[in-house]
């Protein structure tokens, strides 16, 4: 068995025992996981997505509007997307959903006292989206 997430550049290269990999774009490069992963890679993206979007967390589909959000859940959501150490500044700050849906950019860089670049991403990728979801689902 192959490591997870090995880098080929040639779409020509063969997988583990000579298979024939099932390929993924990341970029400019191509992951390729050998045919004998795939169950295991699927099952492990699965456990990802319920650890996300957990049983108890959906409702009618689609995860819960983040206004309806407790600090406990601003901070759970970070650290499930993969922010452990800036998620204790939402907790420091007593963040909840309502809070985290009126935070401006410059809150995020500045009011939260995080590094820029994980503040950075922060914002762009979660709070600013999780914004304009919730205010998709309200005009609705």
């Amino acid at each position: 068995m192959t490591p997870l997430g090995h880098y080929r550049k040639s779409s020509s290269d063969l997988g583990a025992e000579g298979q024939r990999p099932t390929w993924f774009e990341r970029g400019r490069w191509l992951i390729v996981i050998p045919g004998d992963e795939i169950p295991y890679v699927l099952s492990c993206l699965k456990l990802k997505l319920r650890v996300i979007h957990g049983a108890s967390l959906v409702e009618n589909g689609r995860p819960p509007d983040p206004a309806d959000w407790a600090v406990t859940d601003v901070v759970n959501y970070f650290r499930t997307v993969g922010f452990e150490e800036q998620a204790h500044a939402f907790q420091e700050q007593e963040i909840d959903g309502k809070s985290l849906l009126l935070m401006t950019r410059n809150d995020v860089l500045t009011g939260l006292s995080l590094k820029l670049g994980p503040a950075l991403k922060i914002y762009e990728y979660h709070v600013k989206p999780l914004q304009t979801q919730h205010l998709k689902n309200t005009s609705l």
